[in-house]
């Protein structure tokens, strides 16, 4: 059989898989009448073409370290608008965010790659710090949305500590442990359940590249050290430092 035509084969039914599970997402969303059932199928789409430019971009730069550097800033970047959008009107200041967003990663990476757990090569760093950077993203998006619904369901007792004379900041001490605990909680129970729940993709990826499944689960355990550990340092910086927009929101609340 010719090997492009197989090719193209592939792709097609990778192309009617994926068209199929975006018709999936959209139509559970509309049945249950979910808010902006759009946004399954859109993110698909971005994904995919995401997806194959940077496969292009990688393919001639994934042995120059300065290029992979370049790519993780944009990552983090993109990252920070993100975790702004979701917010809505209860993120953080944007400098805020970009220093939780930043510091999680940074943290994660330095130990991982300062105590020689990992190689510091152009694929462990593009590895580890796309990995780590994104689920910083989504433990940034789900703390202030957490923390910003805390504050708003218990705004009287909130408004108490306030009026006693405490500082925003101390008002809502309690609820932004609850918001990290919560923020936390996914990332920890698939910790907790890997290898009998949940077989990680770094995991996998690293069998398909032709690591031993040795080496791949000793990697995959560093990737999620790193996510955890990034997680509370990126969930504990909004959640403590960002009372003041978490107050905000809730006063001005509808």
């Amino acid at each position: 059989m010719d090997v492009g035509a197989l090719d193209a084969e592939l792709w097609l039914r990778t192309a009617t898989a994926i068209a199929l599970l975006a018709a999936v997402a959209f139509s559970g969303l509309r049945m249950f009448r979910v808010a902006a059932p759009w946004e399954a199928v859109v993110a698909i789409l971005r994904a995919a073409v995401q997806l194959a430019l940077l496969s292009v971009v990688l393919a001639g730069l994934i042995q120059d370290v300065r290029w992979i550097a370049v790519g993780l800033l944009v990552m983090l970047v993109a990252a920070v608008a993100t975790a702004a959008r979701r917010g809505r009107g209860a993120s953080a200041p944007p400098a805020l965010l970009a220093a939780a967003i930043s510091a999680g990663p940074s943290v994660a990476m330095l130990v991982v790659f300062g105590t020689g757990a990992l190689d510091v090569t152009p694929q462990y760093l593009l590895a580890v710090g796309g990995i780590v950077i994104g689920n910083a993203m989504t433990m940034a998006i789900l703390v202030q949305r957490v923390l910003h619904a805390f504050v708003r369901d218990h705004w009287d007792e909130v408004e108490g500590w306030l009026a006693l004379g405490a500082t925003p900041r101390q008002s809502i001490a309690t609820l932004a442990r609850d918001a990290v605990r919560t923020a936390l909680l996914p990332a920890i129970d698939q910790t907790r359940t890997t290898g009998i729940v949940v077989l990680p993709g770094a995991f996998v990826g690293a069998v398909f590249a032709g690591l031993s499944p040795i080496e791949a689960g000793r990697f995959q355990l560093v990737v999620l050290a790193s996510i955890l550990a990034a997680g509370v340092v990126t969930a504990s910086t909004l959640a403590f430092t960002a009372h003041r927009s978490a107050t905000g929101a809730a006063v001005t609340r509808p």
